[in-house]
């Protein structure tokens, strides 16, 4: 297996980060066109069910896997290393069966009174096989990691995608004549295939490249691993008691908007239709960047267990110094695109602006969502996987109060979840902050973190002011493009100025080192 350095394995994922979260726009793009906000609603509705479901199958075991991987790596225990794969893989398909059956029974009595919308009952039942694809595929993707070899995981990544995107057009029109909670179940289906094509990628890989044989003594393993159970479970735990906390908190989502809009006089079909315009339109362009932050937080938890477990706590310090810093600079421009051209973005993607207020309501908040996944990755990394549990289900707990006291209020309306949800943003990366300055010795830098904030403010203005000011003549495509690109060249200076970014720092970037070579020989 070739192992990368953290940084190497992280451009890995940032780069196959792009790649999927481009083409799962694209797929969210198509689905929004055709079927429109209420078929959203429906399909975003079914997710949270999905994402609990999951989360309960994983039990937490791809962080434990990568953990425990990377340490029997170091210490040459090869034999340990199948062990953690064969009881995971064991644990994760006997939940897998449990909980994919009880999904589908339960359906009916969930879309009818929990989400007040008999019709999410058809994306709910059309998503359920994908659970034990997902089960196996995250116990893969834990080793690969482990072993910090970020390739067979972004290029399987990248497969499931291409997939998706290939079949769903063709299966949401393929239904949409019979109703559009058909072909939001069309589109859930194109979302199992492309997860099951990614997992064909990964077992031919592990296949290939494998020095382990997982079937020999499969329950040889499974009855003499019992201290290889114990150590998964002490990770796998508390971390699945801190992402079970968010899957709750994203299953009782809708149903409590869905109460609450009820409560504010809102009909079912308008509801829907709103929650789709939230959760299927603005959310997913402000999580777009956070596929920079996820592919740290891949790369940081062995890098950082690592480190710590030879006690190299300056090393931690500095890991972690460059996940937030990476971070701030690429959440930042995020921010000012989002929060300035909220409107043309939506009108060019969805053909219509519904969604634009949310979006510019929520951008800056999300500046402090983008440093919560490299410092959750640091909690665990550190065995600090408890305290990183009770800090999301404080945040998880002031969200849904919070969404059931603003949303049910009329002159809030959906508006009051978009609110509760930067709430209980900001509540949990301030948590995990808090946690990490007292587990080690962390400085902030907070010039740093000023001069970001200058850089931000005086890029937005130009922004502003560059897409004001251009012809209304040209396109909106070619206006917003000749905006944004005006925006983000300013960014770019202005970092180099306040020496937020170096010289030093762009050459580790593969795709800009011929660039700058090139510009360097030219100065010369």
């Amino acid at each position: 297996m070739t192992k990368q350095s953290f940084l190497k394995g992280t451009l890995i994922l940032m780069t196959a980060g792009l790649i999927t979260r481009f083409l799962g726009f694209i797929n969210r793009i198509v689905v929004a066109r055709i079927m429109g906000e209420e078929g959203v609603g429906l399909y975003m509705m079914a997710v949270p069910t999905l994402i609990l479901t999951i989360t309960l199958t994983q039990m937490g075991l791809p962080v434990a896997i990568s953990k425990l991987v990377a340490e029997a790596e170091i210490k040459g225990e090869r034999k340990k290393t199948k062990r953690i794969l064969v009881i995971s893989l064991a644990i994760t398909g006997t939940l897998s069966i449990i909980f994919t059956s009880g999904m589908m029974i339960l359906a009916p009595v969930l879309s009818t009174h929990f989400l007040t919308d008999s019709r999410t009952y058809y994306p709910l039942m059309a998503i359920a096989p994908i659970v034990p694809i997902v089960a196996v595929s995250s116990v893969l993707r834990g080793y690969f990691q482990g072993l910090q070899n970020m390739r067979p995981v972004a290029l399987s990544q990248v497969i499931e995608q291409v997939v998706r995107i290939t079949l769903v057009a063709v299966m949401t029109k393929m239904f949409l004549p019979y109703g559009v909670e058909y072909a939001a179940a069309g589109a859930m289906a194109s979302v199992v295939i492309g997860e099951l094509a990614s997992l064909i990628y990964m077992i031919t890989m592990f296949k290939l490249r494998k020095k382990i044989k997982i079937r020999k003594n499969f329950f040889k393993q499974i009855t003499s691993g019992r201290a290889t159970f114990s150590e998964l479970m002490n990770i796998a735990l508390p971390t699945t008691g801190s992402r079970l906390i968010g899957s709750l908190s994203y299953f009782f989502e809708p149903i409590v908007v869905a109460q609450s809009m009820a409560i504010a006089g809102f009909a079912a079909v308008a509801s829907t239709k709103q929650y789709g315009e939230l959760t299927g339109y603005a959310l997913p362009l402000l999580f777009l960047p956070s596929f920079i932050t996820q592919s740290l937080s891949v790369s940081l938890v062995p890098a950082i267990s690592e480190a710590a477990a030879k006690n190299h706590y300056q090393l931690v310090e500095h890991r972690l110094r460059q996940a937030l810093r990476l971070s701030l600079v690429t959440g930042g421009i995020s921010v000012v695109i989002m929060y300035i051209f909220a409107e043309p973005l939506m009108q060019l993607m969805y053909n219509k602006t519904s969604g634009a207020q949310y979006v510019q309501m929520l951008a800056p908040f999300f500046l402090f969502f983008y440093f919560q996944a490299p410092l959750q990755a640091a909690l665990q990394g550190l065995d600090l996987a408890r305290a990183a549990m009770v800090n999301s289900l404080i945040g998880a707990a002031v969200k849904i109060a919070a969404i059931f006291t603003l949303t049910s209020r009329p002159e809030f309306g959906m508006m009051g979840t978009a609110l509760a949800i930067a709430i209980g943003v900001l509540l949990v990366t301030i948590l995990h902050f808090a946690t990490i300055i007292k587990a080690i010795q962390y400085t902030i830098y907070a010039m740093d973190y000023l001069k970001s904030f200058i850089v931000m403010a005086l890029s937005g203005i130009v922004g502003h002011y560059l897409y004001i000011s251009l012809s209304t003549n040209l396109t909106l495509l070619s206006k917003t493009l000749i905006a944004l690109l005006g925006t983000s060249l300013c960014y770019f200076v202005l970092l180099l100025i306040f020496k937020l970014v170096t010289y030093e720092e762009l050459t580790r970037i593969p795709f800009l080192r011929p660039l700058l070579q090139l510009f360097t020989q030219k100065k010369k």
